[in-house]
Order: C-alpha cells, then sequence, then structure tokens
C-alpha cells in the first residue's frame, strides 16, 4: 500500500502534535509492505500556515497526492481536501477549540466555526489519539463512532526509570504556556503545599506567564533534560483543562514518577489507576493530589510502569495501518 502522509505540522509545531507525527511516521517508514511519501508544503511563519489553510491542503495537496500515485492519505491534523480521488484519514488530537474556544488565537477560532467540522465529517474515516478524543468527536462532530480509529500516542525511548535525576524538591509541570494548561491553578497549588513548581514548555499565548515565587520556567528543554526532570520530581501535577491524550502523563509513568492530574479527562483515560485525579478548577484539590502523591509514591511508581509500558509506537504504527487498510475498503 502507498499512502501519503502530511507532515507539514511539523515545520512549526514541536509540541505533542509533532512528536505524534515524528513517531509515528519513523515506525510506518520501516514496515514491510507499506511505501510511505511524507507530504508538506511551506515553512514555519503564521502567514505561511494560513495559507496551508486556505490553498495547500484544499488544492494543492490533492495535486501532490495524484502525482505520487498514493493509495490512501493520511491527513495528520484536522486540516484535509474536502474532496479526494482516494480515501483520506483525518487525525483528531484533540477538539478543544470547540470546547475552549477563548483558550485560542483569532485565526483557530475562525477555523473551528467555518472548515473544521466539514474537513472531518467528509474523511473518509477518522483517527483519535484516545478513546476519551474518540468519544468527544462523535459528540461534537456527529460522526459515527465506528467510522473513528483509536492510534495513541507513545513514549519515546529517553524517557526511562533509570537515570539521571535533577537535584531539588520540586513538583513539575510540562507544557506550552496557554490558558488551557491550567498554570495558575498549578501554581498557586505548589504553593499550597510549600513546594517549588519548575515549568517546562515554549511560550504560547493568552498573556500566560510562568517565574517568581517559587517558580522556575525552563523554557524547552531536550528530551535528555526533560527525563531527567520527570525522574528528580517529587510529581507531575498536569491539572489541564483539556487534552485529547496528555502526552506529559505517559513519559511521566514511563519515568516512575507519579501524576496529579485533572479527573473526568483524556489524561484519567491515559493513566487508570496509576494517577492521583482532582479537580482541575480548585488549587486546594490539586495541592491534596499533590501530597497524596508523595504519600502514595511508590505505589503510583509501579502502576504508572505497568501502565506506560504498553505505549509504544509499534503498537500505534499497528492501529494506524490497521485504519489504513479500513479506508482502502
Amino acid at each position: 500500500m502507498n499512502v501519503g502522509i502530511d507532515a507539514a505540522p511539523l515545520v512549526q509545531d514541536t509540541a505533542g502534535t509533532a512528536r505524534w507525527i515524528r513517531g509515528l511516521l519513523g515506525e510506518l517508514e520501516h514496515r514491510d509492505g507499506l511505501t510511505v511519501r511524507r507530504l508538506s508544503w511551506g515553512g514555519p511563519g503564521r502567514w505561511t500556515a494560513a495559507m496551508r489553510d486556505v490553498v495547500w491542503y484544499p488544492l494543492l495537496l490533492p495535486r501532490q497526492v495524484r502525482a505520487a500515485e498514493i493509495d490512501v492519505l493520511h491527513c495528520t491534523i484536522y486540516r484535509a481536501p474536502l474532496r479526494s480521488r482516494i480515501p483520506v484519514l483525518v487525525t483528531v488530537h484533540d477538539l478543544a477549540v470547540l470546547r475552549h474556544p477563548d483558550a485560542f488565537p483569532a485565526w483557530t477560532r475562525l477555523y473551528a466555526r467555518t472548515g473544521l467540522r466539514r474537513t472531518i465529517r467528509a474523511a473518509t474515516r477518522v483517527i483519535a489519539v484516545s478513546e476519551f478524543s474518540r468519544r468527544e468527536t462523535a459528540e461534537l462532530c456527529d460522526v459515527d463512532l465506528s467510522s473513528i480509529d483509536v492510534v495513541p500516542n507513545a513514549v519515546e525511548p529517553v524517557f526511562v526509570p533509570d537515570g539521571t535525576r535533577a537535584a531539588g524538591e520540586y513538583v513539575l509541570a510540562v507544557g506550552t504556556l496557554e490558558p488551557r494548561k491550567n498554570l495558575s491553578r498549578a501554581i498557586e497549588a505548589a504553593r499550597l503545599s510549600g513546594l517549588e513548581l519548575r515549568v517546562v514548555g515554549a511560550r504560547g499565548w493568552g498573556g500566560v506567564e510562568a517565574g517568581g515565587n517559587g517558580v522556575r520556567w525552563l523554557g524547552r528543554v531536550s528530551d535528555t533534560e526533560l527525563a531527567e526532570l520527570y525522574r528528580g520530581a517529587c510529581c507531575l501535577v498536569y491539572p489541564s483543562l483539556y487534552e485529547g491524550f496528555g502526552i506529559p502523563v505517559a513519559e511521566a509513568m514511563a519515568c516512575g514518577t507519579p501524576v496529579v492530574t485533572s479527573r473526568d479527562s483524556a489524561m484519567a483515560d491515559v493513566a487508570g489507576p496509576a494517577a492521583v485525579l482532582v479537580d482541575p478548577l480548585d488549587p486546594r484539590s490539586i495541592a491534596d493530589g499533590i501530597d497524596a502523591a508523595t504519600v502514595r509514591r511508590a505505589e503510583l511508581v509501579t502502576l504508572g510502569l505497568e501502565r506506560a509500558r504498553g505505549l509504544t509506537w509499534a503498537h500505534a504504527a499497528d492501529a494506524a495501518v490497521a485504519a489504513y487498510e479500513r479506508a482502502a475498503g
């Protein structure tokens, strides 16, 4: 089978979406019986990104597909041609823009109102990154559950329990500085627990800041440094208001780090019993979760390591290939 895979998001995104695309591509490109063609256009600038949305996906991408003699097109975000001569799969990482539109820039909100649902409904099949995102897509986009496959995120090999640990007594928060990461409440919770909060993540939008008063913003770090920070942390505190998966939760579990995260969320699905679940709107609940993670550390480490063991790119690629075969009929 010849599969065209949309790699355009990699030129701009360095967060969870890009991790999923890189990890999946790296595994698929070594699969016997599968020929993968990366498809992309443009650079990292904002105007180029807008042009991809209005010109490349609807007009230029179908031409690339025809020229490459592709059997199935996999679009790795929820941008895709509305019409295609071959089966198209569209990936939904999350639908936060529909649940929390005020947390996003104007262009993203505009696309959510005008193109998102049309694009998802036009696809032959939809790929979600978690059971939570699968349910959300069915509910918010009026798509039948039977047409949605789950291709989960996975953990990179660097995230293991053995290795160097960052020094100090601290809790760790990981994620782009944006409103839905709920950083202000994580900061207050760490203060209530009497612990330093270290924050890893690129600057985002919405005026979110991190630093001072017991908070250290480290910006972007390498995966090796991030693994050291996970291993040294008392726990990962991840009270996001909305995610489609929550990669830091999986990475922390793989490093043997207790997790405190939001109840009734994708992260709760990913972690199962291996996390302390809290009310993300209540700093006191988050602080109590941090304290509980400290008390239950040995138990949570064991449960987390077992949970993370199944999150491999080989497993994700198996699921992706099965979805391609269903789309191709």
